[in-house]
């Protein structure tokens, strides 16, 4: 039987990101493995989604950091996989279990295994630290050699590959799209959803989705609320992470505790979005966002940091990350337009564009595309 391997550095990127993937090389006759470091799921679904989707689950002990001494072990560990099953196709995702999984399959391209690498957002963009170009940007150009086909997710990583990487094809593909039905609007009880919270009809309601963490960047958020001086201005902020508590303290420092609500790891995003005013992506990093795909398939406003991949989506109501003030005006005209009726932002081309159904297709062809050379 034909075999393919997706590869990810942590298994909650393949239980959240990847499983459209499985289910599609599963049609096409794969017997579908993962490798990854699946002590990192976070939720029971995840770990629920995993089984459901009959993946044959191989645990590699990544770390996140690529310079920690635990990924000398998960290469070891890559390399007897590799030696034990001979993989027609190995689909790569993330720059430490895409580096590491690249470097034991290119003995296998020989072999005919096909390597894929999608880039979920180079880490070396338009205005990154000269660190980040230092040492991630040399290692893809390497690993460009032994890889068949390269996936950038945004245009502007489009572009860079096409001039300096040297995989066999590079292709464009805006993300792993989104179920548009799941978040189609008008599913949802608005009223009762905020009640839920402990909110009301007339509050307005920012909110973000993702990590707490310094990329993600709420805090500017918080800053801006501050400077709006409006308590019916509610945020409410989904996901968890390290800074939680710095961001807690500062929301109290600040006077605006009671108009920030932390609500951790959910799995009713889609609701909590159809129950919002405004969807608020402050990251300082993105590739193509998940979490404003999802909000835009919602039909939800949205204002975002003016960065790669985030423009991709939005062209209007752009705030530069690190400027409190012009958070502040751009999130004050984005209310102001969506109470005035004035917020027209025009979705359905992206939504077409992103559509996992369209997406699927692509993916599809890209795979087949691949193998028939």
């Amino acid at each position: 039987m034909k075999k393919a391997l997706i590869v990810a550095t942590v298994g909650g990127f393949i239980a959240s990101f990847e499983l459209s993937d499985v289910e599609l090389l599963q049609k096409m006759g794969y017997e579908v493995h993962a490798a990854s470091n699946f002590c990192m799921l976070p939720s029971t679904r995840e770990k629920e989604k995993l089984r459901e989707a009959r993946l044959l689950c191989h645990q590699i002990d990544f770390s996140r950091d690529p310079f920690q001494v635990e990924n000398i072990r998960a290469y070891h560990q890559l390399k007897t996989l590799f030696a034990k099953h001979h993989f027609d196709i190995v689909h790569c995702h993330t720059p430490v279990g895409g580096t590491l999984a690249r470097l034991c399959a290119a003995a296998y391209r020989k072999r005919g295994t096909k390597v894929i690498y999608t880039a979920h957002g180079f880490h070396f963009y338009k205005g990154a630290p000269i660190q980040s170009w230092l040492i991630y940007y040399p290692i893809e150009k390497i690993l460009s050699c032994v890889t068949d086909l390269l996936i950038t997710i945004n245009k502007e990583d489009y572009v860079l590959a096409k001039k300096k990487m040297y995989a066999e094809k590079i292709k464009y593909l805006p993300g792993i799209g989104v179920d548009v039905k799941q978040f189609c609007s008008g599913t949802v009880d608005i009223s009762k959803k905020r009640k839920e919270f402990g909110l009301s009809d007339s509050d307005i309601i920012l909110l973000s989705v993702g990590e707490l963490s310094k990329r993600k960047n709420h805090e500017v958020v918080i800053r801006a609320i501050q400077k709006l001086n409006n308590p019916q201005i509610k945020y409410l902020l989904c996901g968890c992470g390290a800074l939680r508590e710095r961001l807690e303290k500062i929301s109290e420092e600040l006077g605006v505790k009671e108009q920030i609500l932390f609500l951790g790891y959910r799995n009713d995003i889609a609701d909590i979005c159809q129950s919002a005013d405004l969807f608020v992506l402050p990251s300082r990093q993105e590739g193509l966002p998940m979490a404003l795909m999802e909000a835009i398939a919602c039909n939800l406003p949205a204002a975002c940091s003016d960065i790669r991949g985030n423009r991709d989506l939005l062209t209007e109501y752009l705030f530069r990350p690190d400027d409190v003030d012009h958070v502040k005006e751009v999130l004050e005209k984005a209310i102001d337009d969506i109470l005035h009726n004035r917020y027209k932002v025009d979705y359905h081309l992206i939504l077409k564009k992103i559509n996992l159904i369209h997406i699927k297709k692509r993916m599809k062809k890209l795979y087949e595309e691949l193998l028939w050379q």
